[in-house]
């Protein structure tokens, strides 16, 4: 028999799912642009460029030009992520920002050289700012859609009071390099993750999920997770380097918590592997150029499709096969970086990154878009500069360009809706030579 209501909810689980998780990619891709001040500087090119100890972040092969040296650093990222929808004759029209706009997301490396081949370290880093927070404003629930709040109003999701969720991840990386010849170096890096997720105001969508009471306002919770990075390096000529890398996909446990949101109950971190290589035409610059391609579509949660358990008789929420983010697609990177020594004290630098979404472009392509609405443009600059004692400051902006993407609505016939995301970073370390 036709339940009306549970048909309803799968009608607007698909809301939740566009909205809550739209924030997933809003800092320019599942991944940060960069990892330590070279990166953040040159949008990402460093597969071939050895100048920092943040290999186990990028490519372990080349931590044995990094010498000895230890790095902190934060970056202070403020993101904005505006999501639209009009016309549809429904109380599911509105404009919002997310509340939260500002997290600082700190890292570290340190590097040592054992000896002329073997160099160790240990890298630290995060992906942070997976944050959204949307306020209470919706002032009724339409007409035969019931009510978890008491009768009291919902927020845009049907659920209660503030709507949104939170997810953080730290990696520590300890690496160990090799130059088994003259010039070329392998390194491999195990990654040991931790995750830290929180959903919220997510009520109405609970009698959807495989666990009902693990599907929202559990509070903090948290898993760990493993993997591994290999890498080679080499410099070819005095004025070329080449590298490459491989990660793994970092296997994660289960939320325990939040085992009914997660299709299959994890939230893996994809395998990635990047190519580079580096150009100094003269000792005043290099210019580095990366390709990058990141495996979206082997984790569960981003890879099945939003639609798998709306469908009749479709799997529930955080089932194998339940709805995910739908990104179909595996997704290509390509970076530019370059570096100018001003002076031996001053080195200046610049990048470039360009990622297609991983999503396909097809009638709903601006609905799938409010879940992945990373810019596809983003550019860095940054200096450091090196004090009379050799310690360095390095200091770097990272701008995400923002684009509205507007387009008829695959949920409301008539609809449109646009989802606009923009992020400013600045990002400052310091370096102490060992």
């Amino acid at each position: 028999m036709f339940n009306r209501n549970l048909f309803s909810i799968k009608v607007y689980l698909v809301v939740f799912l566009l909205l809550s998780a739209q924030q997933a990619a809003a800092g320019g891709g599942y991944f940060s642009l960069g990892y330590g001040h070279v990166a953040k500087q040159t949008a990402g090119a460093v597969t071939a460029v050895a100048e920092d100890a943040f290999a186990g972040a990028s490519n372990p092969g080349k931590l044995t030009a990094a010498g000895n040296q230890f790095e902190i650093g934060a970056e202070f990222f403020n993101p904005h992520r505006k999501v639209k929808r009009t016309g549809s004759g429904t109380p599911f029209d509105f404009s919002s920002n997310s509340r939260n706009s500002f997290f600082i997301i700190p890292e570290f490396a340190y590097s040592h050289q054992l000896n002329d081949k073997v160099t160790v370290g240990i890298t630290a880093y995060a992906n942070g700012g997976l944050n959204s927070e949307y306020p209470s404003k919706a002032s009724s629930v339409p007409m035969g859609i019931p009510n978890p709040c008491g009768g009291q109003p919902a927020n845009f999701f049907l659920g209660c009071d503030e709507a949104g969720f939170d997810l953080a991840q730290l990696i520590i990386a300890p690496t160990i390099a090799w130059e088994f010849t003259p010039s070329h170096s392998i390194g491999i890096s195990p990654l040991f993750a931790v995750q830290s997720f929180e959903s919220f105001g997510l009520n109405f969508f609970a009698p959807l999920s495989k666990y009902p009471n693990k599907f929202t306002d559990n509070g903090h919770d948290f898993a760990l997770g493993a993997g591994v990075r290999v890498g080679w390096y080499g410099e070819i000529t005095p004025w070329l380097s080449l590298g490459a890398a491989y990660s793994t996909k970092v296997y994660m446990q289960e939320f325990d918590d939040y085992k009914g949101l997660f299709a299959g109950g994890s939230f893996d971190i994809p395998a990635n592997y990047s190519v580079g290589a580096a150009v100094r035409p003269n000792e005043n610059w290099i210019i580095a150029l990366d390709i990058q391609r990141i495996e979206f579509s082997e984790v569960k949660m981003l890879g099945n499709s939003l639609l798998n358990s709306l469908a009749p008789g479709g799997p529930p929420i955080g089932s194998e096969h339940g709805s995910g983010f739908g990104w179909k697609h595996n997704q290509t990177n390509y970076r530019l970086g370059l570096t100018y020594f001003a002076s031996e004290r001053l080195t200046l630098r610049a990048g470039y990154a360009y990622g297609k979404r991983p999503n396909d472009n097809h009638l709903s392509s601006t609905t799938f878009s409010l879940l992945t609405p990373n810019p596809i443009h983003q550019a860095s600059v940054g200096m450091s500069w090196e004090t009379k004692s050799g310690n360095e400051l390095h200091v770097g902006f990272e701008h995400f360009f923002k684009e509205t993407l507007t387009g008829p609505s695959a949920l409301f016939p008539g609809a449109r809706e646009s989802v606009t995301p923009y992020v400013n970073a600045l990002h400052v370390a310091w370096t102490w030579p060992l």
